[in-house]
Order: C-alpha cells, then structure tokens, then sequence
C-alpha cells in the first residue's frame, strides 16, 4: 500500500486547540516529573567536575511507552548526561502527544520524543515557528488488537467500540484513515459513525477491555501486548500497511528557540540518541532489561515477559526519521477531516543530525524535501 493511505487529516489542528485530554498535570502544568532516582543520576553526573554546554539544563520529554525506548534507555543509561557533561538532564513523562506540544510551547521542556501526528500539529498551530524535527527515534510498534469472540475479520469492525490514545494522537489519526479506506465513515471529532472511536488513556484501556466496554484498540506497545495477555488477539500491524514495514512512530523535536540559543546542547542530545540507538540494537537484551527497569521506575512496576517479549519484538529504533512517511500522515490527517493542509516545508532540520553521524560513521538521513531552506 502505498506511503500516502488516508490518515487522519482535520482532528490534528483540532485536537491543539481542545482541552488536554486523560492527562495528569504536575503543580507547573505539564506531564510528570523525574524520579528521584534520575534527578541522583542526573545530578550526580552534572556535579562531577564536567564542563558545562551553554545551558545550565536540558529538560527533555518523553512517553513511558516502549515506541519511547530511545529515550528510556538514553535517561537509564546516563547516556544523555554523559554526552551533556555538566549540562544537567530534566526529565518529564507524558500520556500522549497534545500535551507534550503544550509543554514545549510554554518552554516546561526544550527537546521532546513525540509521534508524528503532534509534530505536524505544533508546527503548523505556531505557523512554523514553534518547533523543528531534528531526529528519528522508532518506527513500528503499533497494532489492533481486538476481542476474537466478536471480530474474527477486519469487516467484524464495523459496529464495534475501538480505542485510540487521544483525539488527534498518531495512533488515532492512523486509525481514522484505515476506517476510511474501508469505505466507512466516522465524525473524527465525536468518534461516532461505522466504528465507534472511543479515546481512552493507555493506562486505562487494559481495563476497559476486561469490564466489556471496548471491542478492541489501535495502540502502541506496551499497551497492545497489555491486552493480548488479556486474551484480545493482534487483528492487524501497522507495518503492514507501509512501504519497506517502516513508518515513523516516535521522532525527536526541539523549541526552536532552544535551538537557536543552545545548538552545542542540541547536539550533545542527539549524539546520545545516536549512541543509545547504536546500543540497543547492539545489545537487544540488555536494552530490553533496561527499558524495563526504567519503566517500573515510572509506573511503579515492570512489565511481564509475556507483554515485554512481544512487544520488544515490533519496535525498531532508527535515527532516520523517516520523513516520507510524516508527510504521508499530514495527508492522512487531511484527509480524515483533522487538519487543513498544512505546509510543513522547515518542519525539519536535520543538520545537526547529519553533523553526529558523520562523526559516528552513519550513514546522512533525508528529509524528503522538508527541510530548513
């Protein structure tokens, strides 16, 4: 199927302007703060007689969801702290992308892992201004998983409630778009039509499946596996519906202010992104573990091999951010009624990425004509 398949197009620049959605806001407004375990980490490095980049710190955000193991890994790891010497690493955590976007708008992080969909979304709410994608992180890692006893086929859909993360997330638009190229039809913003799009937060998904109230979802891992070990059955991967299997699932984005004052900073991140993805996928198993071990520092408890294992196994981290495939999704969102076309020429700069991987013997990422001119 080709890269352009009908995403979901109008809910993005909507979803911006909607209040947030299933989040849990900290007393400065935005997601959640470092454990205290990572501010020990973090400020023991940044402590350590390091010389200092050109800020005093970097806050950076991310999901605790394993299409985030980048970032995961890269904070357990100390591997961002190293590369940032006596430039301290914040850190805070996120449900879904909206409000993500609103915390690097309103400068509580600087530099954030984040889906497609609230890239394209921030960058053209600010008309380019806000933001630029200056790396990849992962692609894959997201699937529908339905209950078996009432969907045995994709046609079984129809009628039935499925969750997405949030109005306007990545994983919603993509679904939105696949419920319109089977011919169906959905208001994107009510969720009501041939299908039933009922939002629901990841945590509380599992849950929702058990007490009856959902048929199924279009979500990431962990949370697709979640409800796999609850007896729902993966129906359909979405690296199925994408050229070469690879679509961008998590990107890495910078205010662009932060990136005009602090580039040494900038860099230093994505120079321990590169590394950390050179050791993931060197080191599977021990990444694995580490992801883990980050995770239940977050939640508060690890996830079983039975959802760990399989999970693990449909993710690919990549510092390619797989610019094709994002101007595939704004279509996608255009198409679904979410988003006016947008113009996205800018929404990358690469440079500084190109400038890593160089240096690390990597091969230069494209932009796919979207780049700073």
């Amino acid at each position: 199927m080709p890269a352009t398949r009908t995403t979901v197009r109008r809910s993005l620049v909507a979803a911006a302007a909607l209040p947030l959605l299933a989040v849990v806001l900290t007393a400065c407004g935005y997601g959640s703060e470092s454990t205290d375990d990572d501010s020990k980490k973090t400020d023991a490095a940044a402590t350590a007689g390091a010389e200092k980049l050109s800020a005093d710190s970097v806050s950076i955000g991310y999901f605790p969801n394993l299409t985030h193991a980048t970032a995961l890994v890269g904070v357990q790891e100390g591997t961002f702290q190293k590369e940032l010497g006596g430039t301290k690493v914040k850190t805070s955590t996120f449900n879904a992308g909206p409000s993500e976007i609103e915390a690097l708008n309103a400068g509580s992080i600087d530099i954030g892992f984040i889906g497609p969909s609230p890239s394209i979304n921030g960058f053209t709410k600010s008309q380019g201004k806000g933001l630029r994608i200056i790396g990849g992180s992962a692609s894959g890692g997201v699937k529908l998983v339905v209950n078996p006893d009432k969907i045995k086929t994709l046609a079984d859909l129809k009628g039935k409630k499925i969750a997405t993360p949030q109005l306007g997330n990545t994983q919603d638009v993509a679904f939105l778009n696949w419920i319109s190229e089977q011919g169906w039809k959905v208001d994107a913003q009510s969720g009501k039509g041939d299908v039933s799009v009922v939002r629901s937060d990841n945590k509380v998904t599992p849950d929702a499946y058990k007490a009856g109230s959902l048929d199924g979802a279009w979500v990431p891992e962990p949370t697709a596996s979640k409800l796999v070990s609850e007896g729902a059955k993966v129906l359909l991967d979405e690296t199925t519906l994408w050229p070469d299997n690879k679509f961008v699932i998590t990107n890495i984005i910078v205010s662009q202010k932060f990136l005009t004052e602090h580039p040494d900073v900038v860099e230093a991140v994505l120079r321990g992104s590169v590394k950390t993805n050179k050791w993931i996928n060197a080191n599977p198993d021990l990444a694995k573990a580490s992801t883990n071990k980050a995770l239940e520092a977050l939640s508060g408890k690890a996830l079983a091999p039975e959802i760990l294992d399989p999970a693990w196994k449909s993710i690919l981290v990549t510092n390619d951010p797989l610019a094709a495939t994002l101007n595939a999704e704004a279509d996608h969102a255009v198409k679904a009624g979410l988003l006016e076309k947008p113009n996205l020429d800018g929404i990358y700069d690469l440079t500084l990425l190109n400038k890593v991987l160089k240096a690390e013997g990597e091969p230069a990422v494209d932009d796919a004509g979207l780049g700073v001119k």
